[in-house]
């Protein structure tokens, strides 16, 4: 039974060290040749929040042979037709494609692979890639978890398979509101990964800098007012509803929301968004599927979402060069009723 990460980069590395450290022959697959002949030669290499070297197999992607039971899918979803696609034929009769992607990426893979080959899950933790084959786990240990659902089709035995190969890592959560679980994490997403490549920051200056502060909890009161217009029901985080703690409609709610915020993130503190990431290094960044989609839903269901209208913004003004990546670009919300 042949097991992959597709997309092994930051995540993807601190992932398959775990697995493979606690026994799991998986293949770590990426297109960068020099990362993947660093993980060759070196193993991978974390550090950060705990520190291991192990050694793994690593591929490119026109190294894959065979058939895979399951396929762990961490690359962005900005090319995730032309991925997919790819990825078919290596899949076994009952093999599944598990996204652990950002935004709501589980109906695009349906539509090439079916519904019956496809399993979502929310990665509750981050990390950074360092250097290749080295990558900084950014969340403490104790904080990490998998909350994960199925789509229409997916058998218990396949389920199992899924879970019991992550939970070699750490708690995984099955969630049967996947659409839910989604959602929270786009909201996380969209306020501390949005924001935070926006300043240029990590998600503590997202969460604990009071000039920012406001700013972040608009962008959530925004994604939770769209979401429950489209009909969503938030799942619980890490145990926590976070419409309870993070939504509000007085004064008083907002500035328990405002107290609450750097405490809710405290473990997560340190983590540097993706999204920046990319941008540091050159890379077009998937900020359309992140805050693009609290936008479009936002627009089909008319509700305003003026902040992360902004944040789309800014963040492709960042990406074309046009405008520096710093902290000072906060100002450019204080037009923006928050």
């Amino acid at each position: 039974m042949k097991y992959a990460i597709y997309g092994a980069g930051s995540l993807g590395t601190v992932l398959g060290a775990y697995l493979t450290k606690n026994g799991v022959e998986i293949e770590l697959i990426n297109r960068n040749r020099a990362h993947v002949e660093a993980l060759r030669k070196n193993g991978a290499r974390v550090t950060g929040t705990v520190e291991m070297t192990v050694p793994v197999k690593a591929l490119l992607p026109d190294e894959m042979s065979g058939s895979y039971a399951v396929i762990l899918l961490m690359t962005k979803q900005l090319h995730n037709p032309e991925t997919v696609a790819f990825l078919k034929p290596f899949l076994a009769p009952d093999g599944v494609i598990v996204t652990l992607q950002n935004g709501i990426p589980e109906p695009g893979i349906a539509e090439i692979v079916g519904k019956d080959h496809v399993m979502g899950c929310v990665v509750e933790w981050g990390a950074t890639l360092e250097a290749p084959g080295l990558a900084r786990l950014t969340s403490a240990p104790d904080s990490l978890s998998f909350h994960m659902g199925r789509m229409e089709g997916i058998t218990d035995a396949q389920f199992e398979r899924v879970k019991t190969l992550l939970e070699k890592m750490c708690p995984v959560h099955t969630e049967e509101n996947l659409l839910g679980a989604r959602w929270s994490k786009l909201l996380i997403n969209a306020t501390f990964s949005g924001l935070g490549t926006a300043i240029g920051g990590v998600f503590g200056d997202v969460s604990e800098s009071r000039d920012v502060q406001p700013i972040a909890l608009a962008c959530m009161k925004e994604c939770i007012d769209v979401g429950r217009a489209a009909g969503v029901t938030f799942a619980p985080v890490q145990g926590k509803d976070i419409t309870k703690l993070f939504y509000y409609k007085t004064p008083i709610k907002k500035a328990l929301a405002r107290l609450i915020l750097p405490i809710a993130m405290k473990k997560h503190r340190a983590i540097e968004p993706s999204m920046l990431q990319d941008l540091r290094h050159g890379k077009p960044c998937e900020v359309d599927a992140i805050n693009g989609v609290v936008c479009a839903y936002g627009k089909k269901y008319g509700i305003p979402t003026p902040v992360n209208d902004r944040i789309v913004e800014i963040i492709k003004k960042e990406q074309r060069g046009d405008i520096k990546i710093e902290h000072g670009n906060i100002r450019l919300f204080i037009l923006i009723p928050n």
